[in-house]
């Protein structure tokens, strides 16, 4: 009976285990660390369209964590601005190409599109729920400090995180063909 009594604890340790940790048909783990499927994100752009971060498969894609009211994010946005235009239409090793999925922590629509337009955000991926630190997107990420960012391959997998600088730019330089 005892025996029985320890089989079943294993198996519903094991399943409560499963239950936790999200596995992929492939069998990688959807999470926030290198290596990890990227989790998924739909939220509404500023026209209001739900826009899916993993419809963006099959390019390099950075994730990119920010707010209008964030001084070191707005401090960041020329180098990511100056990052993509040099690497949109780079050709990559097993990706179409480089694309920026904008997540925003603003909880004001004017504030977000105003750095937006200002900030000369071009790329077509911005999303928010308003929420602010309230976002499900960052408690999905664990996003306790602004700016941050994920790199994903084509797969969606993480690759790195928190490029800053000159190392997003020279983390991308090792992906061109």
């Amino acid at each position: 009976m005892k025996r029985i009594n320890v089989i079943l604890l294993g198996l519903a340790l094991a399943f409560g285990l499963f239950a936790f940790i999200k596995i992929q048909p492939s069998g990688a783990v959807v999470g926030t660390e290198v290596g990890n499927i990227a989790p998924d994100l739909k939220f509404n752009n500023p026209a209001g369209t739900e826009l899916d971060l993993y419809s963006t498969r099959g390019y390099i894609v950075l994730v990119d964590f920010w707010a209008s009211w964030c001084g070191p994010c707005r401090g960041e946005n020329p180098n990511v601005v100056a990052t993509y235009n040099k690497y949109k239409s780079a050709k990559f090793k097993g990706a179409k190409g480089f694309k920026i999925f904008s997540v925003s922590l603003d909880q004001s629509a004017a504030a977000w599109t105003g750095a937006i337009k200002s900030d000369g955000l071009i790329w077509p991926d911005h999303v928010s729920d308003l929420k602010g630190w309230g976002s499900a997107a960052a408690k999905l990420y664990g996003v306790n400090s602004i700016p941050t960012n994920f790199l994903l391959d084509s797969k969606g997998v993480i690759i790195a995180h928190g490029l800053r600088g000159e190392a997003l730019g020279d983390k991308l330089a090792t992906l061109v063909k």
